[in-house]
């Protein structure tokens, strides 16, 4: 308000005089005795001013209006300005505030060159501060998406990292990508509300996490054949969205690591008869369930060199 008492293009006579007339009337209506203890308040013991409650308002908009405009190139001269910001709407208490910031943050690290997000260790803290919002469930998706672009810079994904040369057995050390998909399994072996596995079932999809590990998603093995069967074998119809995003992951994992047949082949068969027998299922779901489940059977199918059905079949009772 203040810029608009002033004598600039943007200004006119008539809108100087009605800004000097919203001051009088707020500072009336407040009882304040000037601008400056509007803003700012009486002191410490007094009432505080409004000059917090306005910039909460402001940063949110402000902030989107940075995530909808400011793009490539232009956003690395901005980043030391802007990535503080940032990073405490990510932390805010309101979670609209919250996801927000992180939309923000993703923002960011898809619109700036690696070699910036890099310097000052600005990626090590990001991914700090985007960890840790991996608890939230509400958050969860737009973590793992935000996190997984925000690894590609601060490391080679485990499916294209290369052993290092001469070290025993050509074993990949453990990285970043390892702590994203253990929390994650962890989080999901621990919940039992069906809405809140709907949650993590999707991330765990839409991330296509388990396809970024590669080879190396065989270190999770042990815990992936725990969570995914679990999944699979609770209904969440009508929809059946848990299944389907498990069916999903469970692609990814038999695409990107050789699958264990014994552990995965009852369950699809299990979820086959669930899927014909179940009479609350709708038919375009029972059919999508299907195409999935025949997917990743074929996908065994072809780890087993053809031979799946002659020595496994007779062993499974559903």
């Amino acid at each position: 308000q203040f810029a608009c008492f002033q004598e600039r293009s943007w200004t006119s006579r008539a809108s100087r005089e009605a800004s000097r007339g919203l001051e009088s009337q707020l500072l009336a209506a407040g009882g304040w005795r000037d601008s400056a203890h509007m803003l700012t308040g009486g002191g410490p013991d007094a009432e505080a001013g409004i000059l917090g409650a306005v910039l909460d308002v402001l940063q949110p908009a402000l902030m989107m209006s940075l995530r909808a405009q400011v793009q490539r190139p232009f956003l690395a001269s901005l980043l030391p300005r802007l990535l503080g910001p940032a990073l405490l709407l990510s932390d805010h208490h309101d979670a609209n505030k919250c996801m927000l910031g992180i939309r923000c943050l993703h923002h960011i690290v898809s619109n700036t060159a690696a070699s910036e997000l890099r310097a000052l260790n600005r990626a090590d803290v990001m991914y700090d501060a985007l960890f840790k919002h991996l608890h939230a469930v509400a958050h969860a998706q737009l973590v793992l998406s935000c996190l997984l672009d925000l690894l590609a810079v601060l490391e080679s994904a485990p499916s294209a990292a290369v052993p290092p040369a001469g070290s025993v057995a050509n074993r990949r050390t453990a990285c970043r990508h390892d702590d994203v998909l253990r929390l994650l399994l962890t989080r999901m072996e621990a919940e039992h509300k069906v809405a809140l596995r709907r949650v993590y079932a999707q991330a765990l999809s839409a991330s296509a996490c388990v396809f970024r590990m590669g080879v190396c998603a065989c270190r999770h093995f042990g815990r992936l054949s725990r969570v995914l069967p679990a999944y699979l074998e609770v209904s969440d119809a009508p929809e059946e969205l848990t299944r389907l995003d498990t069916l999903e992951a469970l692609q990814q994992l038999f695409t990107a690591a050789w699958p264990s047949v014994d552990v995965w082949l009852p369950c699809l068969l299990r979820l086959l008869v669930d899927a014909s027998s179940e009479p609350s299922l709708r038919h375009d779901v029972g059919r999508q369930l299907s195409r999935r489940a025949a997917r990743c059977l074929a996908l065994l199918d072809a780890a087993a060199h053809g031979h799946l059905q002659v020595p496994i079949c007779p062993r499974v009772t559903c």
